[in-house]
Order: structure tokens, then C-alpha cells, then sequence
């Protein structure tokens, strides 16, 4: 617009032709030229006063135009925009000076800017280009994204990956066992039902951290763990746990561990059960054997005809059995207990070792349950205590029964090898047994007792001292009296 209103300005005829009638008619054909070449949309002579003298609109001519900026009246070159009737135009003003300086018109050229419609088809042939390469690189996109998505996501596609993870949820909220994955950042992954409720953890607990949770130093440490292990016994405060653990390892990566939990504890009481029902028959075992041996002597004295050396003999017999029972069952007035203890010491005395009731031992009758609980927790004691004196000779194991009238202190004491320091607290927690692994189901009693003493709110202790002493104590809630 600038270039085409200075050429017109310089042209000779305009000078000598502003300010004439005639003005208008002379330089019509070079204004239309002018309007032509710049295309335009119209080219106008204005006076200082802003009125066109002449136009390439003859319609135009005598009116007042806007299109004249006061820079353009100062003499000097200007383009801009200009608003006039609501339409927006691009405007190139340029003034013709006289010989002495001053302003004799102002040449106008302008061109009105196009409506939107037409700007947008002028942009149509790139904006396709550009829409076509933005889609191309979006389909590239997309294909290099879907494949990282399949490569992660094992080829699934989303709805087999929902159905994957309802089925996922549906198995382990099914299963009896528990199940509990720990990730790499020590965070429980995976928890469902049964995992709750055997460690009782609440529902929030997935996606806590191992160490927030409220479990047991010993179930923590397994849990945090990073290596395979399997049939590990844990007892908690209410539960005898079997914990197997697997550690997870995807394309040479660590991902954390999987635990199982089995709840043996109805296992492990039947186990007791069963030993009892075991040593019970063991016992009689040993009192036949030796009532048989009592029974031949009677009768080799009866066919020798030693008859005042038979009533004799056998009232010692009758004499020594009576003492045992009556020894015990005076300081031991519940039926249950007695009973007890003399068959465990017809028992130890056929390996050879004798049981002695301590002198201050003291018990009165006790209700059914706190009966069951006294018989289970001073069986298993007696009985380890008979397995780590086997083989010595001239050995007595010593039995305490102590009632308070708020609960009763049970101890054993054995003069065996002791128990090392750092095994103290392992032989209750994890089941441990110093036996033989060809001696299937051992390493249960300790825990069963440690079992029922937390369950009654007692505990149990083991000391090293020429020997080893175990005592446990069971309090009883009012009623547990008979």
C-alpha cells in the first residue's frame, strides 16, 4: 500500500493537478491504474480538511474520509489501521507538498481486511497440510504407544486386564489361606480376607508400609524378608501361624514377596491331644510291664510256698503306690491334675527318673477349662523335661503348683544340658526343636504352651541354672474355680 501511494504521489501530473476543477476527471485513469496494481480497495486524493477531490470511487468525491492520519497531514509517510463504518482497513497515507513545504493533498490507498470466511479458505490448503502431518505423526504416535503398553502390559487388552484383576480378587478372597505381598518398598501389595483376620490387621491395611502395622517383631521381620523360605512356625498371641514366603522376580527384576499363613493352632492342640492320649498309653504300658513283673514274683513266691514273703511283697507294692497318690493328691486337690501327674511319674520312673512334687506345691480344685489348660501346659513341660534327661542316670526332675487364688504358677526343673541363651526365645516362637529331624511333629509342645499361657494372659519363662527351669503362669478369670 506504502510503495503504490509514494509512485502516485511522485507522479508529475498529480501536483499540478490537486486543487483544480478538473481534478477528479484527470487523474481518474492513474488512481484506477494505481487501484489495479496494488489491488486495493480504493485509492483517493484527500485536502487537509480530510475531503477527497478525487477518488477512484467517483461516488466518494466531496465527502469526508477517515482514512487520513494526522502524521500524513504533518508531511510525513504513515500506514496503519483505520475503523470507518464498522469495516477494518489497512490505510497507506502519503502527502504531496508544494514547492514552499506545505501539504497540498494526501494520497490514500486502502484496502479493507477480508471477512473471516475468506481468510479460513485462504487457510484451508495449509491448515490440510498441517492437520495431515499432525494425524500422520498422531497414528505414529499411537502405534509406538500401543506397543509399549502391550509390551507392559503382556499383550492384554483392557478388558482382558479387568477380568484378570476380578478374577485375581475373587481367587484370593476365596482361599482359607491367608495371603500377604510385600512390594520392593516394603509395602503391602497384596492382602485378602483371611491374612486380616489371622494377624488382625485392619481393612486400610493394604498399601501400609510393614512397619505401621500391627504385628509382632517376629511376623514383621519374616514379612520384610527378601529370600525364599518355607513351613516357617510362628506363634502370635492368640495363633500358632505357618508361613511360606516366596520372593518375586519379573524379567531379572526384584518385585517384592509373597507369604502364605496357615492357622495350625486347632492342629497343633490336637497334636497335644494326641500326645497326651500317647503318654497316658505309654504309661499304662509301663504299669503293665510292671505289674506283670510284680505278678510273676507273687507267683514264683506262691510256688515256692512263700506265703507270709507274697503278703509281704505285696503290701509293700500296695504301701508305695498308695504314698505316690497320696502324696500328691494332698497337696493337688483337683482330680484332673493328680491324675496327671501320677501316671507321668510311673512314667519317668520307667526311664528311670523321678518326679518329686515340690513341698509347698498347693492347688485346689479348679473349673473344667482352667483344668484343661494347667493339664496341657505341665504334660508338654514334664515331658520335655523327661526328653532332655534321657540317658542320664540318678536323675530327679523337680514339679512346682502354686495357686494364689488369682492364678497358678506352674515350674519345672530338670538338671539336662540347659538351654543356650540365644535359643530362649526361639524355642517358643518358631516352634524350635533340638531333636532329630527323623522326629516328625516335634518343636509343637513349647509353642502350644506359650500358645495357651498368651491366651490366658499369663506367659511363660525358661532360665539356665544346672539345668533348665520352665515356669508358666495362668491366670483365671472368676468362675474358672469349680
Amino acid at each position: 500500500m506504502l510503495a503504490s501511494a509514494e509512485s502516485f504521489a511522485s507522479t508529475p501530473i498529480v501536483a499540478s493537478q490537486i486543487g483544480t476543477p478538473q481534478a477528479s476527471l484527470v487523474l481518474a485513469p492513474d488512481m484506477e491504474r494505481t487501484r489495479s496494481l496494488s489491488n486495493a480497495s480504493v485509492v483517493a486524493i484527500a485536502d487537509s480538511g480530510g475531503t477527497v477531490i478525487a477518488s477512484s470511487d467517483p461516488t466518494t468525491v466531496g465527502t469526508h474520509t477517515d482514512f487520513v492520519a494526522a502524521k500524513a497531514l504533518q508531511g510525513r509517510a504513515w500506514t496503519g489501521d483505520i475503523a470507518s463504518g464498522g469495516e477494518q482497513s489497512i490505510v497507506a497515507n502519503v502527502p504531496v507538498l508544494r514547492d514552499d513545504g506545505s501539504v497540498a493533498g494526501i494520497i490514500v490507498v486502502a484496502e479493507e481486511y477480508p471477512p473471516v470466511g475468506t481468510e479460513l479458505e485462504a487457510a484451508v490448503p495449509g491448515l490440510l497440510l498441517f492437520l495431515g502431518i499432525g494425524a500422520g505423526l498422531g497414528v505414529l504416535g499411537s502405534w509406538v504407544l500401543s506397543g509399549l503398553v502391550r509390551r507392559g502390559t503382556r499383550g492384554l487388552e483392557p478388558h482382558e486386564i479387568a477380568e484378570l484383576a476380578d478374577h485375581r480378587e475373587a481367587l484370593l478372597y476365596s482361599i482359607r489361606e491367608g495371603v500377604i505381598g510385600v512390594g520392593a518398598d516394603g509395602k503391602v501389595t497384596v492382602l485378602n480376607k483371611s491374612a486380616m483376620e489371622l494377624l488382625n490387621l485392619p481393612p486400610e491395611s493394604a498399601g501400609a508400609r510393614i512397619l505401621d502395622l500391627p504385628v509382632g517383631n517376629q511376623i514383621r521381620s519374616s514379612l520384610l524378608e527378601t529370600t525364599d523360605n518355607a513351613e516357617t512356625a510362628l506363634v502370635t498371641d492368640t495363633r500358632i501361624l505357618v508361613l511360606n514366603r516366596r520372593a518375586v522376580v519379573s524379567r531379572g527384576r526384584y518385585m517384592g514377596t509373597v507369604t502364605t499363613l496357615r492357622d495350625r493352632t486347632e492342629l497343633a492342640e490336637l497334636r497335644s491331644q494326641l500326645a497326651m492320649n500317647q503318654s497316658i498309653t505309654e504309661t499304662m504300658r509301663a504299669q503293665t510291664h510292671e505289674f506283670f513283673n510284680h505278678l510273676h514274683t507273687v507267683s514264683g513266691l506262691v510256688q515256692l510256698g512263700e506265703f507270709n514273703e507274697v503278703r509281704q511283697f505285696i503290701g509293700t507294692l500296695t504301701r508305695r503306690s498308695a504314698e505316690i497318690t497320696q502324696d500328691i493328691s494332698q497337696r493337688i486337690e483337683d482330680p484332673t491334675v493328680t491324675a496327671l501327674l501320677v501316671a507321668k511319674t510311673s512314667l519317668a520312673r520307667e526311664s528311670g527318673i523321678a518326679l518329686q512334687l515340690s513341698e509347698d506345691s498347693g492347688v485346689g480344685p479348679l473349673g473344667p477349662s482352667l483344668a484343661a489348660d494347667v493339664i496341657t501346659v505341665l504334660g508338654n513341660l514334664i515331658d520335655n523335661a523327661v526328653d532332655a534327661t534321657a540317658g542320664l542316670s540318678d536323675i530327679a526332675i523337680a514339679v512346682g503348683l502354686h495357686d494364689n487364688g488369682t492364678m497358678i504358677t506352674l515350674s519345672v526343673s530338670d538338671p539336662g544340658p540347659g538351654i543356650p541363651e540365644d535359643l530362649e526365645q526361639r524355642i517358643f516362637s518358631r516352634g524350635f526343636t533340638t531333636k532329630p529331624p527323623v522326629s516328625a511333629g516335634r518343636g509343637v509342645g513349647l509353642a502350644l504352651v506359650r500358645l495357651v499361657c498368651s491366651q490366658r494372659g499369663g506367659e511363660v519363662t525358661v532360665r539356665t541354672d544346672n539345668g533348665a527351669t520352665f515356669e508358666a503362669t495362668l491366670p483365671y478369670p472368676p468362675g474358672d474355680r469349680s
